[in-house]
């Protein structure tokens, strides 16, 4: 297989994956522990977490990469709603606002982006991950209609999954580090 098409593959499938630990596992127990809380947004939701390190390691394939994984999820959670023209204009927010924002942090001169001579800096990628939610959040908020407190609860859940999805990872990739 290509390079392309690994790419898009593993950016899907932890795209895929990351939802369904979110609204099979985490949401049930949200709402186990929150019963009164009125919002279908998840207050840790991982795929964030996918979409703004797809975006970090990828850069502009990211879209095409998370593209099949954002489509599934739509039609897994809407149907065939998906075809919506509001829900057209989420799966685009969705797969361009990250890109977008690493690109334009390079272009004002700060590349964000992995390199081999130099470590990566875990605090600025979380920073574009807090703006792109931001931006994510307000636009998809708009494009469905929805309240300010389902904005809030965006946000609240794609900073906490970001967060919670690289500290997984880190302790992961330590554990690895020991192993070799």
């Amino acid at each position: 297989m290509n390079r392309w098409a690994t790419d898009t593959f593993y950016a899907s499938l932890a795209y895929v994956a990351a939802s369904l630990l979110t609204f099979e596992v985490l949401m049930p127990l949200q709402n186990v522990f929150f019963p009164e809380y009125p919002s279908y947004a998840s207050l840790l939701f991982l795929p964030h977490g996918v979409r703004v390190l797809s975006a970090w390691l990828l850069g502009w394939r990211a879209i095409f990469a998370l593209l099949p994984g954002v489509a599934i999820v739509f039609v897994m959670i809407g149907g065939w709603d998906v075809l919506l023209p509001s829900r057209l204009l989420a799966i685009t927010i969705a797969v361009t606002i990250t890109p977008a924002v690493f690109y334009a942090c390079k272009a004002l001169g700060w590349d964000l982006f992995p390199r081999a001579d130099r470590k990566p800096c875990w605090l600025c990628v979380m920073g574009v991950g807090v703006i792109t939610s931001v931006l994510v959040s307000g636009l998809t908020n708009m494009a469905f209609g929805s309240a300010t407190a389902e904005y809030v609860a965006f946000l609240i859940g794609d900073i906490s999954g970001l967060f919670f999805l690289m500290l997984g990872l880190h302790f992961a990739f330590r554990i690895a580090d020991r192993r070799s």
